[in-house]
């Protein structure tokens, strides 16, 4: 290590949700050394999820999504290194190498590097006018050109580009959402959820186009003005949004030696196969018993703090697998969705309440046992549909989809 570089005994990369709560973990499991963060973009920690919908509203501003006041970090004496893009790991010096050349020492290294946003292979991907929503910058970015957008161009539907619709839909910009698919919502949700989702965003005046694949962006003066599909029809556009996933973020680590493809793969306590070096969050491939087992990544806020309290209380000496249930939420217009599970693999979809109402739930079922559910406006449904999943239970399909019989019951 060159001489008077800095050294941690506890070196966290990534200053989102998984960042942050290692941190706050080993504190909070008196761990007394040296802990840094390193982070890639300027701000202290912030939520993620609020950027496509309360903060690109204008409902919140940037000091209500920090997840802690900034003062807070060097009150714990973990060091904030932010501003910093991490590009090289050598697990044998125990140190890491900046872009800018500059070293840090660790003892342990916590990698929650997150993932960046998957760009369109096409043509005019790179085009003024054309974003992504994955940070602060970028939301900044897309609201400073909002004054100047008429129609607006979302690609992709998933959580990320329905919310981004639903704000602007809301805001009165004239949105089409374009989705590869034949659905929205199909890699995490079931084809009766897809459909309420697409009837509402339909309703609230979002041209929805489903089975569209993107063939390029069509530009003028080196900015987008439309979204050119794959059957040569042209969507006019001033702003064009692309949330089709993210590329998770370890490139240094499989570069290291790690083992890992499609994410870097942990054991249950999140460590890599390299020593001392644990990863979490968004780019940490896992064996989950929720997915009976299979390696997956979850991009979750849930994911990321569940597994970076792992972590820490492995390094902190009071070690405890990682066995978290699945969670995730989305607000579009006024509907709360809130899962819990997994629904991948379910061979039966039982329905409680009435979409009309819209408040209703789903319970996804295999071989009978309640494998996930997709709560909308109907969080005792949610709260108590964890039982049924934990518990692996098989409950009466009749007793399931009545709405008036509570679920905890069926337990």
């Amino acid at each position: 290590m060159s001489e008077g570089a800095p050294h941690y005994d506890v070196l966290i990369v990534g200053a989102g949700h998984g960042g942050a709560q290692a941190a706050l973990a080993l504190r909070q499991a008196k761990f007394a050394g040296s802990i840094a963060i390193v982070g890639d973009e300027p701000e202290p920690p912030y939520e993620r999820p609020p950027l496509s919908k309360d903060y690109l509203a204008g409902d919140k501003p940037f000091e209500r999504i920090l997840i802690r006041p900034a003062g807070f970090w060097g009150e714990r004496d973990v060091a904030l290194l932010l501003g910093r893009r991490v590009t090289a790991i050598d697990p044998e010096a125990r140190r890491v190498t900046t872009a800018d050349g500059a070293t840090i020492g660790y003892g342990r290294l916590i990698w929650a590097g997150g993932g960046a946003p998957r760009r369109l292979s096409c043509a005019g991907g790179d085009l003024a006018g054309v974003h992504a929503i994955r940070t602060r910058a970028d939301v900044d970015r897309l609201i400073a050109e909002l004054p100047a957008t008429r129609r607006v161009v979302v690609v992709g539907g998933g959580y990320i580009g329905l919310e981004a619709a639903a704000v602007l839909t809301k805001s009165g910009k004239q949105v089409t959402l374009v989705e590869a698919l034949d659905r929205v919502l199909a890699r995490v949700a079931g084809p009766a959820l897809s459909r309420f989702y697409e009837e509402e965003h339909r309703r609230h005046g979002v041209d929805l186009r489903l089975s569209a694949a993107v063939a390029g962006i069509e530009g003028a003066d080196g900015r987008a003005t439309g979204v050119r599909l794959a059957d040569g029809a042209v969507l006019p556009a001033e702003m064009v949004i692309v949330g089709i996933g993210i590329v998770p973020a370890v490139a240094p680590l499989l570069a290291a030696g790690a083992a890992g493809g499609d994410g870097v793969t942990v054991d249950d306590h999140c460590r890599t196969s390299l020593p001392d070096i644990f990863a979490v969050g968004d780019c940490a491939a896992h064996a989950n018993r929720f997915a009976d087992g299979a390696v997956i990544r979850l991009e979750s806020v849930q994911n990321a703090n569940d597994q970076a309290t792992t972590a820490a209380r492995f390094i902190a000496g009071q070690p405890q697998p990682y066995d978290a249930i699945p969670w995730f939420w989305s607000n579009q217009y006024d509907l709360r969705l809130q899962t819990v599970g997994l629904s991948g693999g379910h061979d039966a979809a039982v329905l409680r309440g009435d979409p009309a109402t819209r408040a209703f739930s789903l319970v996804y079922l295999k071989e009978g046992r309640v494998i996930a559910l997709d709560c909308v406006n109907a969080t005792r449904d949610y709260v108590q549909g964890r039982a049924l999943i934990l518990g692996r239970v098989h409950p009466d399909p009749a007793a399931l989809a009545d709405a008036q019989v509570p679920l905890k019951s069926l337990v």
